[in-house]
């Protein structure tokens, strides 16, 4: 197992990830090291109390953003406009509501106190963002992530209404390709984002279409659905 030093960019070579996923141990969560990890393919995944363990799973469950699937009842959904959809209004709003939410096969959320504080500080520079879903003036739904060059990398979601959190997902990845994003990483399969689209990619596929699509510029700063694609 890989221990992580003060340098925030040394990570080990993929290769050297073990069969659960798992590729280093330790380290820190500041804004340097989260977005080096990233553009890795590496994400962090813990629970409360234990060192921070970072992850780079195969295969790894990946969002072609040009064979995004939106099933009709859906679409139908999103021109009646049930939902206001919002970007960036509500970033902390958004991860304690994931945070909270039940998950089969989980006991507690891995979103702990610093990983929380990590992420509201990407958000503050611009590399972590919201789409949320909104019902008479109630957030009902959402997801929040990290976007670099043209790779947004979801981390969680939740839904307090029906489909409240897939339409903020449509929404966003319809938006974002309209300014180039080009893949969506989504980490762990399920079939809620198999639906959309998403299939399992090996490894080295992944790492190596991500270290390329990083290289492009990212856009920062708070993103709103009224900017159009740039």
């Amino acid at each position: 197992m890989h221990f992580l030093g003060p340098d925030p960019t040394r990570f080990p070579a993929i290769e050297e990830t073990d069969e659960d996923g798992i590729i280093a141990v330790g380290g820190d969560l500041t804004p340097e090291r989260l977005v080096e990890a990233y553009r890795r393919g590496i994400f962090p995944w813990y629970s409360e109390g234990l060192p921070i363990l970072w992850h780079c799973p195969d295969p790894r469950f990946v969002l072609d953003a040009a064979e995004l699937h939106v099933p009709k009842s859906l679409r139908k959904m999103m021109r009646r406009g049930v939902y206001e959809i919002r970007l960036d209004t509500d970033f902390a709003g958004v991860i304690d509501a994931c945070a909270k939410t039940r998950r089969p096969g989980q006991r507690g959320t891995w979103i702990t106190r610093d990983m929380r504080k990590a992420y509201l500080r990407l958000h503050d520079l611009g590399f972590a963002h919201t789409a949320e879903a909104w019902l008479d003036g109630q957030m009902v739904g959402g997801l929040y992530g990290v976007s670099l060059g043209q790779v947004f990398y979801g981390e969680s979601m939740f839904a307090q209404a029906d489909d409240a959190s897939k339409v903020a997902f449509a929404t966003l990845v319809e938006w974002m390709r309209g300014w180039g994003v080009a893949l969506v990483d989504c980490q762990q399969e399920t079939a809620h984002l198999a639906r959309f689209g998403a299939t399992p990619w090996p490894r080295a596929k992944f790492t190596t279409t991500v270290e390329e699509l990083t290289r492009a510029p990212t856009r920062q700063g708070k993103w709103s659905l009224t900017e159009g694609a740039s």
